[in-house]
Parts: structure tokens; C-alpha cells; sequence
């Protein structure tokens, strides 16, 4: 089998195989190393490859199976991490100049149970910095392109993972999602992100930036792939105090039993409107008649509060940065500047973060701390907190009377790099559609939907269940994703232009 043709199998076809002994977890790993060093020039998906240790995960899988080890569903498959979750031994710099060259001490949960189900982690992929954006252009590293077209932006802040799926660099990724990040880059780039449920996976090594909406979550370009790869990173953490003490939902089991058959769907008024585009539009209302022809019931949802939501978001995000980004003071890790033994730490620190942090880092900092001090919490940050309990309640209440919610992922395709990068609020608006689940703490899912009219690039359909009903999102997904490779004969992939 030719490097050209692994890399287009799927994360359960190359499990399988490897299992079967038809393909050995190294020469699939090779296979990706090789496509990262013949386009990741190009796109800039990855900001470390870890070359021999990912060789080494390689080897360790295919010694189990030479001894007669059982392995686990996802055994010798790679995966691309992104450079949010610790990592010992390998830089962990979240975008930003200010850990440039940081290598942690000990494993993020995360990643420790992907090593443990002997999921082969090529590298850590580029990000907005600190998790701060929509679009990958905020990396301390220079942005990411968009495989579909390398001019455009591959979404945020997982830019990187969303890109080296849809490059075929990795067949599988890891996100983070604080407002949209793993939902929107997967929108644009024609690949399934998922939000599990918040707490459902945990955070602990993850760096943080808004720890109440903060969540990590499976990438990849099918569905039941990123079942697979949720089943493995899902569960209670005693190390994390905001981790769920309850089982994981039955996820890979609803990815292969998919159906949406007698279930009620949402659709929510506030979800469209000026500001959306034609084509977004389009596909997303042949998305609802496609569910009403599989036997689902379409239900209108009016959720008044969701128009707040963006306010909201970005009063509450940025005062949780400003909390949390306060330990970056050079004196424990990370960049120092200045220390030339003339200058207090209040100069070195003042000048470590003026050089290390970048613009909409101090920029939502600067938000934060203001929407926090004395005589501003209850107007700014306490209101949107009582925003963000009505938008959970209006939740509560629609899910009364459907299963699961639907909406498009984002309201445009795929921007040109640089278009919004003097424009915050327009780049804010990117996310319109993904904050409320964040706020709520729900589970939602991006998967394609097909690809806008008027430029050709992928749209996202978003699915939203409630808190814990993670496996909605597959069952749902799955006979959606179904029914497009049935009606186009093709996953739609396929069809994202070549490097």
C-alpha cells in the first residue's frame, strides 16, 4: 500500500488494519511524516513534529502485536495534538513567544490517555495564541492556510488541527474549544469537530485560558473517527475538580448506529440573519429537509437570549484570561526579559509580557481586567454572568421539547487571511453561532454540509445536545454524514483541492 493511499484511510480503517497485520503502525506513521515534510511548508499546520517519538510509539505498538498483545481500538493510529496540553519532553508554547521552548514536566490527562491507548501523537499544531481567536492568525508562528485554499484562514483557534486533517497530515486531532475552536475550524475546512459536554473530558495539562468554558474534544474527518477518539479521552479525572464523576455516553456505539427516525429537532430563529451568508444559508436548509426526509421532526425554538450571548462571551472569556494569564510573570517559567540585575521584578515582569504576549492577548487582558475592577464587576462581568444563566435556562427549555438543536456552524465559509485582522469585532462575529453551547457548557458537533455556491468551499451544519447526551451528537451526525456520501456518492473531502 502506497503512502498516497494510507493516508486517505480513515483513523478505524488504519486501526484495523494494523490490527490485522496488513499495515504495521510504523509505516503508517512514516506515511504521515512524509506528507507533513512535503506540505507543511505550505500550510503550517504543525509547530513541532516530534519525529523520533512518534517512530518510538510506533515501534512500541507493532511489539504488542508481534507478541500477541490485544490492542485497543485505536492502536498505531496518529494523531496531531494540539500545542495547548502539556507534553513531557516536547514543546508546549500555545502559540505564543512567551513559552517559546517550554518543555513540560509531566503529561496533560489528555495526553497521557492517548499514549496509553497507544494513539501515535505526531507533533503539537499551531493556534491562535492562547486559544485568543477565529481564525489561527493570531500564532506567535505565523498563520495557518486552509487546505481547501491556502489564502484563506483554516478557522480558530485549532487552526492547526483542523488543517493537518483536511491536508491529510493527520487522520486524527485534537482541539480545545472555549467559544467555537474545535466547531469553526472543522466548519471551514470540511472536517467533524466536537465540543463534548463540559467537563466531559479532562482539563487538567491543558493551559488554560477561560476555565468555566474551556473543553478539549475529538477532530477528524468522519464521524465515527472522532467517536472512537472521544471514547478514549473521555471520563472522570480526580486531578481536574471540574471533571464529571459519571460514565462517558455511549458515543462510538450511537456513531455506528446512526438515525435521527422519530427524534424532534430544534431549529432556533436567532441562528440566521444579517450578517449570514447566502450560501451558508442554503446548504444549511437543505440540511433540515435532508432531516426530515431521514424521519426527523423539525421543531421552531425562539431563544431570545441567544442574541446576547456574543456580548456576554466577551466580557466573561476575557476576565477568566486576565485571571489566568497572570502567572506568565517570568519568574517561575517561560520567557524572561530584562533581568540584567538592575531592574525589579515588576520591570522584568512589565517587559517579559510587553514581548512576549501578543496584540489581542493584551488586548482581551486589558478587557478582562477592566470588566473586573472595582466599581465595573456588576455592571460588566456580573450582568453577563446573569446573561449567561438565561441563556442556559432557555437551553433547559428547548430541550424540552426537542433532542437535539441544529444551526450552522458558522456564519460565513472560509475568510481570506488578513481581511479581519483590524476589525475584532468582526472577527468576533465568527463565533455567533458556537458561543451559546460554551456559556450553557452543552455538548455540539461540526460536521460538512456541503459546500457554498458562490466560492466552493465547505460549510458546516452545527448539532447541539444536552449536557451528558454527547452520544446525540453521533447518532445524529452519523445519519447525516450517511445520507451525503449516499446522495454524492463521495465523502465530501475528497473534493478539497490538492497540495
Amino acid at each position: 500500500m502506497t503512502d498516497s493511499t494510507i493516508i486517505k484511510l480513515t483513523a478505524a480503517e488504519i486501526a484495523e488494519k494494523i490490527a490485522s497485520g496488513e499495515l504495521t503502525a510504523v509505516e503508517v506513521t512514516e506515511a504521515h511524516l512524509a506528507r507533513i515534510d512535503a506540505v507543511d511548508e505550505k500550510v503550517n499546520a504543525f509547530l513541532h513534529v516530534d519525529r523520533e517519538g512518534a517512530l518510538a510509539q510506533a515501534r512500541a505498538v507493532d511489539a504488542k502485536r508481534a507478541a500477541g498483545e490485544k490492542l485497543g481500538p485505536l492502536a498505531g493510529v496518529p494523531l496531531a495534538l494540539k500545542d495547548i496540553f502539556t507534553t513531557v519532553g516536547v514543546p508546549t508554547t500555545v502559540g505564543s513567544k512567551i513559552l517559546e521552548g517550554w518543555l513540560p514536566p509531566y503529561d496533560a490527562t489528555l495526553t497521557r490517555k492517548l499514549k496509553e491507548a497507544d494513539v501515535v501523537i505526531l507533533g503539537k499544531t499551531n493556534m491562535d495564541e492562547f486559544a485568543m481567536g477565529s481564525s489561527t492568525e493570531n500564532s506567535a508562528y505565523g498563520p495557518t492556510g486552509n487546505p481547501w485554499d491556502l489564502t484563506r484562514i483554516p478557522g480558530g483557534s485549532g487552526g492547526g488541527s483542523s488543517a493537518a486533517l483536511a491536508s491529510y497530515e493527520a487522520p486524527l486531532a485534537i482541539g480545545t474549544d472555549t467559544g467555537g475552536s474545535i466547531r469553526q475550524p472543522a466548519a471551514v475546512t470540511g472536517t467533524v469537530g466536537v465540543k463534548p459536554t463540559y467537563g466531559g473530558v479532562s482539563r487538567y495539562g491543558m493551559v488554560a485560558f477561560s476555565s468555566s468554558l474551556d473543553q478539549g474534544g475529538p477532530c477528524a474527518r468522519t464521524v465515527l473517527d472522532a467517536a472512537l477518539l472521544h471514547e478514549v479521552i473521555a471520563g472522570h479525572d480526580p486531578l481536574d475538580s471540574t471533571s464529571i464523576d459519571a460514565p462517558a455516553p455511549p458515543v462510538v456505539e450511537a456513531a455506528r448506529n446512526g438515525s435521527v427516525a422519530g427524534m424532534r429537532v430544534g431549529v432556533v430563529k436567532q441562528f440566521r440573519g444579517e450578517g449570514y451568508q447566502a450560501g451558508v444559508v442554503q446548504r444549511f436548509d437543505e440540511s433540515v429537509e435532508l432531516l426530515k426526509e431521514l424521519g426527523a421532526e423539525i421543531v421552531e425554538l425562539d431563544c431570545p437570549s441567544f442574541d446576547l450571548a456574543l456580548s456576554a462571551y466577551y466580557l466573561i472569556a476575557p476576565s477568566e484570561c486576565s485571571s489566568n494569564l497572570a502567572r506568565f510573570d517570568a519568574m517561575r517559567y517561560g520567557l524572561r526579559v530584562g533581568d540584567d540585575g538592575t531592574k525589579s521584578a515588576e520591570e522584568v515582569t512589565a517587559l517579559t509580557r510587553e514581548a512576549g504576549f501578543g496584540d489581542e492577548v493584551k488586548r482581551r487582558i486589558i478587557l478582562g481586567t477592566y470588566a473586573l475592577s472595582s466599581g465595573y464587576y456588576d455592571a460588566y462581568y456580573g450582568s453577563a454572568q446573569k446573561v449567561r444563566t438565561l441563556i442556559t435556562q432557555e437551553f433547559e427549555r428547548a430541550f424540552e421539547q426537542v433532542d437535539v438543536i441544529v444551526s450552522p456552524t458558522t456564519p460565513t465559509t472560509a475568510f481570506p487571511i488578513g481581511e479581519r485582522a483590524d476589525d475584532p469585532m468582526a472577527m468576533y462575529l465568527a463565533d455567533l453561532c458556537t458561543i451559546p453551547t460554551n456559556l450553557a457548557g452543552n455538548a455540539a458537533m461540526s460536521l460538512p454540509c456541503g459546500l457554498a455556491p458562490e466560492d466552493g468551499l465547505p460549510v458546516g451544519l452545527q448539532i447541539i445536545a444536552p449536557a451528558m447526551k454527547d452520544d446525540r451528537l453521533y447518532k445524529v451526525g452519523a445519519a447525516v454524514e450517511a445520507a451525503f456520501v449516499e446522495k454524492w456518492g463521495h465523502p465530501l473531502l475528497e473534493e478539497a483541492p490538492s497540495l
